[in-house]
């Protein structure tokens, strides 16, 4: 046993050896909109309770929340809204066994992002 003879293996697969599929991206970008969707809450909620607390509180936030970075954090926050609603309708459809298979996964997929983005530019402009 002590004798035995070392071979060189890799450690592991690694994204060097494989491409990102667009399935596994759409299912991680899922659970990223998801917990990113907390950044915004927290906005909101420190908005609200600052309308509440005094005017010089609320001046504040209210500079915070409409600043570029509050523009910024709300317009993402509402892509992530309307992508996490679509994921959900898509795993849906999965958990009733359809779609399952490869082409129509990645087509889902792709009407994945592109309604998310058409949506988001929808509700901006009748907001």
């Amino acid at each position: 046993m002590a004798d035995a003879k070392l071979v060189e293996r890799p450690l592991s697969p690694h994204l060097q050896i494989y491409r990102p599929q667009l399935t596994s991206i759409t299912s991680i970008l899922t659970r990223i909109t998801g917990n990113a969707l907390i950044v915004a809450v927290v906005l909101v909620v420190w908005w609200l309770l600052a309308a509440a607390t005094s005017p010089e509180y609320f001046a504040t936030a209210d500079a915070v929340i409409t600043s570029w970075f509050g523009d910024l954090v709300m317009t993402l926050s509402l892509w992530a809204v309307w992508y996490h609603y679509l994921a959900g309708l898509r795993h849906l459809y999965f958990d009733a066994g359809k779609g399952l298979d490869i082409p129509t996964a990645e087509k889902l997929g792709w009407i994945l992002i592109g309604g998310s983005v058409i949506l988001t530019i929808i509700t901006l402009l009748l907001i």
